[in-house]
């Protein structure tokens, strides 16, 4: 069994339909979306149609969760952004995901962690560094909840961890964002130092579970430029580079 493991899509369009092709030329069993799939300055409906249109299972993300709570006036501006282009189709769409995911005895599917869409599960937050999360650390966010094999996104980061337990779990990266910077709880930044596209595929071998890593070249610039005309010039340097700006 090969699953495809994408997530953190942030409506890049380009990223996904790239992604999307590589799937294909590799082969995959099924392909799982792990969420934070619109939000940011790219094309949010557009990604959300493919996405709909699509055999892929979806999981919502945080940004999710943001956008369909988002009121006038409140709320970040990526996800202002989506909010102001989706129509009641793609809202009744993302109602309808969840953030975690019990695909079958042999695998968990989250969004951030099992307990909440918003909890980074293999990365820790040590003051403003972002570092690799701890067997405990990692353990205490599962909540008792364990399988051979656990997806998780939020981070971006590209990452798999086999606990003592024999669990292997795995952090696609992202598709469409290879940086960030967040104030949620402190502020910090992620990067990635490329814009390639990042996503997995995860086997199960006589051996158990494994997994490989790849990252897919698209044309960034379409983007980036497309994010520097709605006045994102940050996600336009991220997109461009992988790194946040100085």
């Amino acid at each position: 069994m090969r699953i495809a493991l994408v997530s953190d899509i942030h409506g890049n369009l380009a990223a996904l339909e790239a992604v999307a092709a590589d799937i294909r030329r590799r082969g995959a069993d099924q392909v799982v979306n792990l969420g934070d799939n619109l939000s940011g300055p790219l094309l949010p409906r557009e990604t959300a149609q493919w996405l709909m249109a699509s055999d892929w299972l979806s999981l919502a993300g945080n940004h999710e969760r943001q956008v369909l709570r988002l009121r006038p006036g409140t709320g970040g501006a990526s996800d202002q952004f989506a909010h102001a282009q989706l129509t009641e189709a793609e809202f009744a769409w993302m109602r309808s995901l969840t953030h975690t995911l019990r695909l079958n005895e042999d695998v968990l599917l989250c969004h951030g962690s099992p307990r909440s869409d918003h909890e980074y599960l293999l990365e820790t937050l040590d003051g403003h560094t972002v570092r690799a999360a701890t067997p405990a650390e990692i353990d205490e966010r599962l909540s008792g909840q364990y399988a051979p094999l656990i997806a998780c996104g939020h981070t971006h980061v590209p990452r798999q961890v086999r606990l003592g337990a024999g669990a292997l779990l795995v952090n696609p990266g992202s598709v469409g964002l290879q940086a960030y910077g967040d104030n949620h709880p402190v502020a910090h930044k992620v990067e990635n130092g490329t814009p390639d596209a990042c996503y997995a595929i995860a086997e199960r071998t006589a051996q158990g579970w494994q997994v490989a890593h790849h990252r897919v070249h698209y044309d960034h610039e379409s983007m980036a430029v497309r994010a520097q005309g709605h006045g994102r010039p940050e996600w336009a340097h991220a997109l461009r580079t992988g790194l946040m700006p100085a």
